[in-house]
């Protein structure tokens, strides 16, 4: 489970390979895409992107060009099926979410009947 600024990265990253198994970008195109309430730093980033790497969402290279750092990344196959997960994932907090709202119903409502049967 990515916490949340390994999703971030991650949905910046699977954004801007754009459907292909790699990309090359630097990190101001990825650090462009994080929400910035959260104030993502360079070392933060480097760590979201180390992270990911060892949890085999992707593989990282590191490289100068024009003087500029630049990333040459590659979507392993969980970082290919990103998308779909967090798809799934969303599902089933829904799911969960409904599930819990039918359980809050038939308990109130059962609380009724029983008040009316027992004269409370």
């Amino acid at each position: 489970m990515l916490n949340r600024c390994e999703n971030d990265v991650m949905r910046a990253v699977y954004c801007l390979c754009d459907g292909t198994d790699g990309c090359l970008i630097s990190p101001l195109d990825i650090m462009s895409l994080l929400p910035s309430k959260r104030r993502y730093s360079q070392q933060r980033l480097e760590d979201a992107l180390s992270a990911l790497q060892t949890d085999g969402y992707l593989d990282v290279i590191s490289s100068e060009r024009k003087g500029e750092r630049m990333y040459v990344i590659s979507l392993k196959e969980s970082g290919l099926a990103y998308k779909r997960n967090e798809r799934q994932r969303r599902q089933d907090l829904l799911y969960k979410v409904f599930l819990a709202l039918v359980g809050a119903t038939a308990t109130f409502i059962f609380g009724l009947i029983l008040k009316a049967v027992f004269g409370g």
